[in-house]
């Protein structure tokens, strides 16, 4: 069964991180804007963490022996390139020993029209793993199906989840309506549409632009 977590449903710090991010003003600051990406993706994780398996193990502290509980899941962490840079940031920070893979599905233009490309895969074996997935924004959902799809031949992974900061309410019934198996969507918020570029509104913008500057490829 597939499910998703809206992180904003809910009173936390994540309401202003969202706030520093949407704010035409304070996001023009593109340190600031990737630390805000990362801090959502740190959050996220925290949140994904709660769900993961765990066991327990003994070790000595300098005072005595101890038996703690720790993750049992092997996990992965693939970014959809570039705007999910700084959200790998965020996930690796709480899971450090995650292996880590990258993406490249981006939209390719025709006049109005566009289609997902994928030109770039690195990643490592995901059988019998936990994949992340994430991508700032989700909002056709296009680029995150392509990308799981495209990932499919790396093995098949025990459990998928997906990581946006923000979609689009159209973008999260396409990835339900598309996605090649089950999976959790844990996203930071959900929007109410899209523009007629495919924008999500009232979203934030161009997050990769706004991270690491406009580039002249559309």
């Amino acid at each position: 069964m597939s499910r998703t977590y809206n992180l904003s449903e809910h009173n936390s710090v994540v309401h202003d991180y969202m706030e520093r991010l949407r704010n035409v003003r304070k996001q023009k600051d593109r340190s600031a804007f990737r630390k805000n990406i990362q801090r959502l993706g740190s959050f996220i994780g925290f949140e994904v963490s709660k769900t993961m398996n765990y066991r327990e193990i003994e070790f000595n502290t300098p005072l005595a022996a101890h038996r703690q509980s720790v993750i049992d899941d092997a996990i992965v962490v693939i970014t959809v390139l570039r705007a999910g840079l700084p959200m790998h940031d965020g996930l690796l920070d709480v899971f450090p020993d995650a292996e880590n893979g990258f993406i490249s599905a981006f939209r390719k233009h025709d006049g109005d029209a566009f289609t997902i490309e994928v030109q770039y895969v690195a990643c490592p074996d995901l059988t019998g793993k936990v994949l992340i997935i994430n991508d700032p924004m989700l909002a056709t959902g296009s680029s995150m199906i392509t990308a799981w799809e495209a990932l499919r031949a790396y093995g098949q992974p025990k459990r998928v989840i997906l990581a946006a900061v923000i979609a689009s309410e159209e973008g999260v019934a396409y990835v339900h309506a598309n996605a090649p198996g089950a999976f959790d969507l844990w996203v930071g918020a959900i929007d109410p549409e899209l523009n007629e570029l495919k924008y999500i509104v009232p979203g934030l913008g161009d997050a990769g632009d706004l991270a690491f500057g406009e580039k002249l490829q559309r």
